[in-house]
């Protein structure tokens, strides 16, 4: 008997004509780990709420979602609060009560369950979690990571039968997104229970998952094992954009001759190099050509706390960004980095050293001239960009602002939603577009200032592999008018394809800034999959595609070889 059993499910929000789901089946048997993946806004979000009744968007449905044999609506509602239990993608959103211990025990005192059964279970939850030294802590003071995991157990302490997650390391750096899907997989083979997350960053989660389910346009393409998935996706059209989303394994299986078992992890990918190609003497990636090196950010002896009695965030920091560089700050979560942005940005400022923009200090900057067609910075949270009903109205009051008539307006509009792929979102509120959705409009935003600096932090946070390229060709685009940007990221891919230089955020400052090949290939977990499988073959090779570039290189030499 399957735990979850969607028939012919269809489902269109209140007010709209279009179909945000259409013809959706797909059976989740008790036990199983599923993984659901698909373009920003393919309707991933909107499957996951229509399983939690109490999140069940306002709209037009139309066929079955059964739990455990029985239609979802006809269970009791106390019992479905325990039973499936749900994790959101951003930790803040879930986080009711000021302490640690208080959220643990919110859900079991909604439900009434006996206090002395409530304290055994909260207390065996936070010892099989590792947290018993926050329990005391306010949720408030926890990084992002402690926060995703205080959010999991308070969930689990509920005992539920399912647990549905919605991108629940998009915001964690990659060390706590890694350890936090081993939790997961633990949850899963030592208690059994049954599991269903959306992704993004498929390269911890994917190799994990009994069934991954390809969503595109509101429909289910493909559900099947993930290996299965790698070396039969090119033959489904709908789905193969989501190549580049893909493990790096399953990407160089793909781009390579799909010869034998398609891998999945690190070390699949390392036996299938092995197996079938020969290492290089010489590295043949191209190094990312010297930008221009005009000094045009330059931070000098840096300090800032947020209160007089509290530590330094940043401390004696100096960093020097280049004119027309892309420049890329990675690090752990709560370390300092979006804090450094917004002291460059001038929306906190240092109490010690200088933040120099042009050989200019920010503090001689006047009536906004920091800003106008100068400086723009991207925060983390998109939303906070947001001031109208509409996406194109926030854009016509961006470009009021700036002074634009209303032609250049229009065209400078229109030309902004086609470059970004997002016209058909024009008229919607940006509060009922999908994170990735968001986080493509607030850069819209941001392009509108036509500035020749600007800040990004977690810029593709959310953003599916398809939006990601996109994003990838304007950032080469800006590259090209020697405009300067400045990246906050935890997403090491993206850094090592699009960066000139990177550096590690760590004790309060920028540390081991290099050219981004050579910061990569010496690293070992604050690197790429790619780097991390082919290392002792190609030891440049920092992306997939100068992987799979080197293999047919070193295969080429293996063939003459033998000729001789």
């Amino acid at each position: 008997m399957a735990l979850i059993d969607i028939k012919n499910l269809n489902f269109k929000y209140a007010g709209n004509d279009e179909q945000t789901l259409s013809n959706i089946s797909l059976s989740i048997e008790s036990g199983e780990f599923v993984v659901i993946c698909g373009a920003s806004g393919c309707g991933k979000t909107t499957l996951l709420n229509l399983l939690k009744p109490t999140l069940a968007p306002n709209g037009k449905k139309e066929g079955d979602i059964f739990f455990l044999d029985k239609p979802l609506e006809n269970h009791d509602e106390r019992q479905i609060a325990s039973d499936i239990g749900f994790v959101m993608q951003n930790p803040d959103s879930q986080i009711v009560t000021d302490k640690v211990w208080h959220e643990l025990v919110f859900g079991l005192e909604n439900i009434g369950v006996p206090s002395n059964i409530m304290k055994r279970r909260v207390g065996e939850m936070a010892s099989f979690f590792g947290i018993q030294h926050l329990f005391r802590k306010k949720t408030s003071e926890l990084s992002g990571g402690q926060k995703q995991l205080v959010n999991l157990a308070s969930v689990l302490v509920m005992q539920p039968k399912l647990l549905v997650l919605d991108e629940p390391t998009s915001q964690l750096d990659p060390i706590a997104a890694a350890e936090f899907i081993q939790t997961l997989h633990k949850l899963n083979t030592e208690l059994g229970i049954t599991i269903v997350i959306v992704e993004h960053r498929l390269e911890d989660v994917f190799p994990l998952a009994d069934k991954v389910v390809i969503m595109n346009d509101g429909k289910v393409i493909m559900a099947d094992h993930p290996r299965n998935i790698g070396e039969t996706i090119q033959n489904y059209p709908e789905a193969t954009a989501m190549i580049h989303g893909l493990p790096s394994a399953v990407r160089i299986f793909n781009g390579l001759k799909q010869v034998g078992s398609c891998p999945l992890t690190v070390r699949d990918g390392k036996d299938y190099l092995r197996e079938h190609y020969t290492p290089l003497e010489v590295s043949n990636t191209v190094p990312i050509e010297p930008t221009n090196e005009k000094v045009i950010i330059d931070i000098k002896d840096v300090c800032f706390k947020y209160e007089r009695d509290m530590p330094d965030i940043l401390y004696k920091l100096n960093l020097r960004i280049n004119e027309g560089e892309v420049f890329s700050v990675l690090g752990g979560n709560g370390v300092g980095k979006s804090t450094l942005l917004s002291v460059i940005s001038g929306q906190r400022r240092a109490y010690k050293g200088k933040v120099m923009i042009r050989d200019k200090s920010i503090k001689k900057y006047k009536n906004n001239e920091l800003y106008k067609h100068n400086l723009a910075f991207l925060p983390q949270n998109p939303q906070t960009v947001f001031l109208k009903s509409t996406v194109e109205e926030d854009y016509e009051e961006i470009s009021k602002v700036i002074g634009y008539s209303k032609e250049e307006m229009k065209k400078l509009i229109n030309d902004t939603l086609n470059r970004l792929g997002i016209s058909h979102l024009a008229k919607k509120h940006p509060y009922d577009l999908s994170g990735g959705e968001q986080q493509k409009a607030a850069l819209g935003k941001i392009l509108l200032l036509q500035p020749s600096i600007i800040l990004l932090d977690e810029p593709t946070k959310g953003m599916d592999a398809f939006s990601k390229k996109g994003f990838s060709d304007i950032l080469k685009e800006m590259k090209k008018q020697h405009i300067t940007i400045l990246m906050v990221t935890h997403d090491i891919e993206f850094a090592a394809e699009n960066s000139d230089r990177c550096g590690l955020f760590f004790d309060r400052n920028i540390i081991s800034i290099d050219e981004t090949t050579e910061f990569f290939a010496s690293n070992t977990f604050y690197t790429t999959a790619s780097n991390r499988i082919a290392r002792d073959f190609y030891p440049k090779a920092i992306t997939v595609e100068q992987v799979i570039a080197e293999a047919k290189q070193s295969e080429r030499r293996y063939v003459q070889s033998d000729e001789k």
